[in-house]
């Protein structure tokens, strides 16, 4: 083994380790790391300038500022509020239609402010209705996760996946080519929620939650490992009045984005690069508002890995480590192959950020397909899936920590209920994937 590789092993175990002791900001735990790298001389100052410059970078930033335009215009409180007359002339069904629409609204914007400002509202109605919020906050949350996987924005996850692969020489992943698996997930993990989340939880109607002023919910010092989605919520809990006008002009250029990237008119980082400097151009945002906007700690948590992806590649530990598991898996079919790196994905991101998982084994997705002389696409969409609906645990999205405090769940909560999701959407994912992407 080279100096290079035990420098670039030993940050690995470092960077791991930290994220999994969760006491520090994952953020500045990969940055760190990708520090060390450049100081020891693994990577060049124009590996650091090329992660910075990623294309999943750029498109992340942009459509934080056009995400933040939208709240900023009101539009999301009022729909919540709409909603909220709602719930309480049909009543439960309206519950699990506010669930429904924030996992739609969740495949196009950051599930964090969709969950801020829903949860309070699920929780209040749920209680006027004389049912347990229990009954439908973690359902709110899952939802939130669940709708992230249908399109290639949905995610920080799937755009760094698909940033990585096209580096690799595959292929970019148009905006909706996941969104038929990733239907095929959500509307399976949907359907077990309703179904069965409430007979897990075991709640009564009696029960009052342990409930938080809905300001103090959101991690506000240091977040830890948060899945890719770590950083304040509290810009999102103030409730702001409709903008008509803004709301309208912020709406349209969103869609302009996503229409423009699905019909291949320019990358989706050049669409929603100029999307967002036009809200700009146009005052509906204004650029102080729209620097508040950027999320700098996912931004970051994601060019730090980047760099020790570059570090795995450019020393050879990727191929050698590849090279290890392809042996291990000699043999076996190309299906179970994709049975075992999705199960192998899911399992890593309980414990590490989407963004390591996605550092890690997008490498190993593409080498496992070329050995097994097969199409890399379905090992590529198991890594994107996977790597996002992970369900086990309450600390794994920043959605789930905020449900986590406002119903007063305990750890075995999620466990009871995230377990067998974690199944359904495991043989789901990979029949879809089987159907969608044939090898």
């Amino acid at each position: 083994m080279t100096t290079s590789q035990t420098i670039t092993l030993i940050v690995l175990a470092a960077v791991v380790a930290a994220l999994i002791w969760d006491r520090l900001r994952s953020d500045v735990v990969a940055l760190t790391g990708a520090a060390v790298l450049l100081m020891t001389g693994v990577v060049r100052p124009v590996d650091i300038q090329g992660a910075f410059a990623s294309p999943a970078i750029i498109a992340l930033a942009a459509l934080f500022v056009i995400a933040y335009a939208l709240e900023l215009s009101g539009l999301l409180d009022a729909t919540i509020r709409g909603m909220t007359g709602l719930c309480r002339l049909i009543g439960q069904a309206g519950l699990w239609i506010i669930i429904t629409l924030a996992g739609g609204a969740s495949a196009f914007l950051n599930n964090t402010p969709i969950v801020v400002l829903s949860a309070p509202v699920v929780r209040d109605v749920a209680k006027s209705l004389g049912l347990s919020p229990k009954r439908f906050l973690i359902p709110l949350s899952y939802a939130a996760v669940l709708g992230g996987c249908c399109t290639l924005i949905g995610t920080s996850t799937n755009l760094l996946v698909n940033d990585m692969a096209v580096n690799a020489g595959q292929p970019g992943f148009g905006i909706f080519e996941i969104s038929a698996v990733g239907m095929a997930v959500a509307v399976a993990g949907g359907l077990y929620l309703l179904l069965f989340s409430g007979r897990l939880i075991g709640t009564d109607s009696s029960e009052e939650a342990k409930e938080e002023p809905a300001q103090t919910l959101p991690l506000t010092d240091e977040p830890g490992l948060e899945g890719g989605q770590l950083g304040s919520a509290l810009p999102f809990a103030e409730e702001r009045r409709l903008k008509p006008v803004r709301a309208l002009v912020s709406l349209a250029v969103f869609v302009g984005v996503v229409a423009l990237a699905a019909l291949g008119v320019a990358p989706i980082a050049a669409c929603a690069f100029s999307g967002a400097v036009l809200l700009i151009l146009l005052r509906v945002i204004t650029a102080d508002e729209a620097y508040r906007g950027l999320r700098p700690e996912v931004l970051m948590l994601i060019a730090g890995m980047v760099v020790l992806g570059t570090a795995l590649d450019e020393t050879g530990l990727a191929r050698a480590a590849t090279s290890g598991l392809i042996d291990s898996m000699e043999g076996i079919s190309p299906t179970v192959a994709l049975i075992i790196l999705y199960g192998a994905t899911l399992f890593a991101t309980e414990l590490l950020s989407n963004a390591t998982v996605a550092v890690l084994l997008t490498p190993v997705a593409v080498s496992l397909a070329e050995t097994l002389h097969v199409s890399p696409r379905p090992f590529l969409v198991a890594v994107m899936i996977a790597g996002s609906a992970a369900f086990a645990t309450p600390f794994g999205y920043q959605t789930n920590v905020i449900v986590y405090q406002m119903g007063g769940y305990n750890y075995l909560d999620f466990v009871k209920i995230g377990i067998p999701l974690n199944l359904i959407t495991w043989a789901v994912g990979v029949a879809a994937i089987l159907i969608y992407f044939p090898f």
